[in-house]
């Protein structure tokens, strides 16, 4: 009794040590809580590598000294959490590991307490992973995070956000959030819909981006938005695309093109000194679509030299000058939703046209040589994120739907509140989103925007973890005013892309 209760003082007395931390306390007793990354048992002696958010110790376990601790010891197994204290050492010149940051000491253990015992893991979490397949790795996603890839990819995210948010508020602009439940909008995917319990029959739309609302903070005179949003794609989903990402985006007001494209090419370059990326040229080089077409085939192209590929180096690039409209493709599903003529939208409707194209776009005259403000910023041959400068009169964006074959009415209906806003005194505005996921996955030179992702979706569109889509229940479903029908085709049937 005497010794549980003077252990109990001695242990909430001392302060919890940071594994980073230990070697700046040599000689000194610790107290350290984390995972047991791995046992060794050598005869006598017991080793073990323990684990917490800042990094990894190698503790021992002497029989002579510690007989209790010894003994707990013969229990412990990888991923138990636990708390032990002892005496930090410096290790011997010959001993000292200089792959690891805390190579130069080792914990004397003298208390070990079991905080929590851990089944056996279904796959290693000190590997990198890449060996293990997806459905598992996903299914046991909490796991999976522990390895030191997935932290290291996360904290890279939260340090990339962070600088990019200090870039921005320094900057003068303001952080803001737009909802969730929304109306659909035409941005080239299907919307995820939402039914409404309160007025059966009529659904919310999930925002595909929050592209109406930042043109409507433009109006209501904050000049410079931006936010981390989460967006929401119905749409085929491959190794760079899911059905939701983060972007960062942003809006200025009274400005050109070239505004945005600097403040974005400044704000972007900061952000990725500032978690320590390599950038190939400090002025991102400007294409125009034809140009990009001609050299590379294609708008989206890799500047990279084979050792600059080798390097991590990111290769930003600027593409300009997109055609506005492309002819209606028939076998694309979102065409079809969005276009009622043989015109849809190259990138999305609320886009401005060059000024010398203006004239053509009210008149809906050389529809297809109508070149767009749209601006992408490609990086490594991907897609980095894309922008425009906007419509902000109802005129030009009554225009462009006449293009797409909407009526009057249909026109109204579907952006009949952007409309009125736009004729409520809407400063000359533009802006981009940057995809977060995508940016971190070049960062890192991971090839998969899940890698950078806490809980991302499996190829076939299922949860981490947790078992969804499910089906809901009839009571659910009869409050909701849905009834569901049986459908031959199932989204199984369909193939990845």
């Amino acid at each position: 009794m005497l010794v549980k209760a003077s252990t109990k003082i001695y242990n909430t007395l001392m302060q919890r040590t940071l594994i980073k931390d230990t070697v700046n306390k040599v000689g000194e007793e610790v107290l350290i809580q984390g995972w047991v990354n791995i046992r060794r048992d050598h005869g006598k002696l017991i080793f073990l590598d323990l684990r917490d958010r800042t990094g990894t110790i190698q503790a021992v376990v002497i029989p002579q000294t510690s007989p209790d601790a010894h003994a707990a010891s013969q229990d412990l197994r990888p991923e138990f959490v636990v708390e032990i204290t002892g005496k930090v050492n410096a290790r011997p010149e010959k001993n000292i590991n200089k792959d690891f940051p805390t190579g130069t000491v080792e914990l004397e253990v003298k208390n070990v307490k079991v905080l929590n015992k851990a089944e056996t893991p279904p796959f290693d979490v000190t590997s990198d992973g890449h060996e293990i397949g997806e459905d598992v790795r996903l299914k046991y996603r909490y796991l999976d995070l522990r390895r030191p890839r997935m932290q290291q990819n996360l904290k890279l995210r939260s340090d990339y956000m962070q600088a990019l948010r200090s870039a921005l508020v320094k900057r003068d602009f303001v952080e803001i959030e737009t909802p969730l439940l929304s109306k659909a909008t035409m941005e080239g995917a299907r919307d995820f819909i939402v039914p409404s319990r309160f007025q059966p029959g009529k659904f919310y739309a999930l925002p595909q981006s929050p592209q109406q609302y930042k043109q409507l903070l433009m109006v209501a005179g904050f000049e410079r938005y931006f936010q981390f949003p989460h967006c929401l794609r119905d749409e085929d989903l491959r190794a760079d695309r899911g059905f939701e990402h983060t972007q960062l985006d942003l809006e200025m007001s009274f400005v050109t093109r070239e505004d945005v494209m600097q403040m974005v090419e400044e704000v972007v370059k900061e952000g990725v000194k500032a978690v320590g990326g390599k950038l190939k040229d400090e002025t991102f080089p400007v294409y125009s679509y034809k140009d990009a077409m001609d050299k590379f085939g294609a708008d989206k192209f890799d500047l990279r030299t084979d050792e600059e590929k080798k390097d991590g180096t990111l290769a930003f690039a600027w593409v300009i000058n997109f055609p506005f409209f492309r002819p209606v493709n028939k076998n694309e599903i979102s065409d079809k939703f969005d276009s009622k003529s043989n015109w849809t939208f190259t990138h999305n409707p609320f886009s401005m046209p060059l000024p010398e194209h203006v004239d053509w776009l009210l008149s809906g005259k050389n529809i297809g040589e109508i070149i767009t403000t749209q601006y992408d910023l490609v990086c490594n041959g991907l897609e980095a994120g894309g922008g425009s400068i906007r419509s902000h009169t109802p005129e030009l964006l009554k225009a462009t739907y006449k293009i797409m074959g909407y009526g009057e009415s249909q026109t109204q209906e579907s952006i009949g509140h952007m409309l009125e806003a736009l004729g409520f005194g809407a400063p000359p505005h533009g802006g981009i989103a940057l995809g977060l996921d995508r940016q971190i996955a070049l960062l890192k030179g991971e090839g998969s925007i899940k890698e950078t992702m806490a809980f991302p979706m499996t190829s076939t569109g299922r949860t981490s973890v947790m078992d969804a889509p499910a089906s809901i229940s009839e009571d659910q479903l009869k409050e909701l005013g849905i009834k569901v029908i049986a459908s031959d085709e199932s989204p199984s049937s369909h193939k990845d892309k």
